[in-house]
């Protein structure tokens, strides 16, 4: 096998290649009371902005069937990681490679109109998500059954609780198994049994082998639960990568 073949092989084996990604965001730099404020010192060219750098180089590769957990104090990047994975952000400097379908549950209500009900939502955000309306169709009870609202499902999704809405949001997203799942925070919304299923069927997809996992929680312990390995961001700088327990024991230590 010749050299370019070797490498492109070697390419294959990861699911998500981060390479010196910073992600700049640029902010106002005074407080402004109203969008009236901000839009006259915008026209008269006296509104000035300050740099914030959300991330800065990070790198690191993912492989095929991995499950990595994202630690860090609030406000380091991790999120904001995981966007720029999800093609949710194009980073300012750097380049995102990932290879296969992405199942993303970053934000709970992204993809749903909060004025339709949750059964028309179920094929408004499965289209988003490349499902066909037959397929919906096919697994509408299934997705249903899993998120346990029966006797809501004509009900406006704006009446629903962030709890019910991550109940929606993770039955669709999780209908077949994705190349690539990344959960956000989702797990910490609803009750605990939910939290509890969910972490059931992640744990299939784990065993499965064929689906990688990137995950970010407030609970370290869930994140040692799950993951093999963590990737611990703070302050938008990669502070440590490695297996998850002694990640996570890094991450702790801090605090004392």
């Amino acid at each position: 096998m010749s050299d370019a073949k070797n490498a492109a092989a070697a390419a294959e084996e990861y699911a998500v290649e981060v390479n010196d990604v910073t992600m700049i965001f640029n902010m106002a730099s005074e407080q402004l009371n109203n969008l009236k404020e901000y839009f006259i010192k915008l026209a008269k060219h006296e509104l000035f902005f300050k740099e914030f750098r959300a991330l800065k180089h990070i790198s690191f590769k993912v492989r095929r069937g991995d499950v990595v957990g994202l630690v860090g104090t609030n406000g380091s990047g991790k999120s904001t990681m995981l966007k720029v994975i999800a093609g949710v952000l194009e980073p300012s400097e750097g380049e995102c490679i990932v290879r296969g379908n992405i199942a993303p549950l970053i934000e709970l209500g992204a993809g749903f109109d909060m004025e339709l009900t949750a059964r028309e939502n179920i094929y408004l955000n499965g289209a988003l998500l490349g499902y066909t309306k037959q397929f919906i169709d096919e697994h509408l009870d299934e997705i249903v059954d899993f998120a346990e609202l029966h006797d809501f499902m004509d009900m406006p999704l704006k009446n629903y609780s962030s709890g019910m809405v991550a109940r929606i949001a993770f039955a669709i997203a999780t209908i077949t198994e994705p190349d690539i799942l990344i959960v956000d925070e989702t797990l910490s919304v609803g009750d605990v049994f939910f939290q509890q299923k969910c972490e059931q069927r992640i744990q299939h997809f784990i065993e499965s082998g064929d689906v990688t996992v990137l995950f970010v929680s407030h609970s370290i312990e869930q994140v040692e639960r799950i993951c093999k390995r963590a990737v611990w961001i703070e302050k938008g700088d990669l502070r440590m990568d490695g297996p998850v327990k002694e990640v996570c024991e890094a991450y702790r230590n801090q605090f004392n």
